[in-house]
């Protein structure tokens, strides 16, 4: 595997949850969600993608249980294409499903409460997005389904 920092994007309306590999591409974890609001998200990314230096990113793209697109797909493609217009690093889509739902439940058996778990399931969700293109990038020697 390629030595470089990799980082996750876990969509979302309100928050987005931010995940960064170790340099090796071992290990996933999560970072402080950015607040997904016009007016401070380019400047949240760019500060975020010059901090790590990525070699690469990850965006959960929402499908439903079927595989089919489900309707999140057109605004996950859209927050794609701000990263791109930021960052020359490629940019692939991940398979997303039940990553929220698996985050909440690894949380909440810690004890915490919804109300307490909320700002960490997003970024434990990105941690299991990034863990999968990783996975991927082992096995093939890179994530699959690459968007830009």
């Amino acid at each position: 595997m390629q030595n470089g920092r990799r980082i996750a994007f876990d969509f979302g309306d309100v928050r987005i949850g931010v995940a960064v590999s170790d340099l090796s591409g071992l290990l996933a974890t999560p970072l402080e969600n950015i607040a997904n609001v016009e007016s401070t998200l380019m400047t949240q990314l760019e500060t975020l993608l010059l901090e790590y230096q990525p070699i690469y990113l990850v965006v959960g793209s929402p499908l439903h249980l079927s595989g089919q697109v489900s309707a999140k797909v057109e605004s996950v493609q859209t927050f794609a294409q701000t990263l791109s217009s930021i960052t020359k690093a490629p940019i692939y889509l991940i398979d997303e499903r039940l990553t929220t739902v698996s985050a909440a439940r690894s949380i909440k058996q810690t004890g915490k409460n919804t109300r307490e778990a909320k700002s960490l399931i997003d970024g434990l969700a990105a941690a299991m997005i990034l863990e999968s293109a990783l996975n991927q990038e082992r096995l093939h020697g890179a994530p699959m389904n690459r968007y830009l």
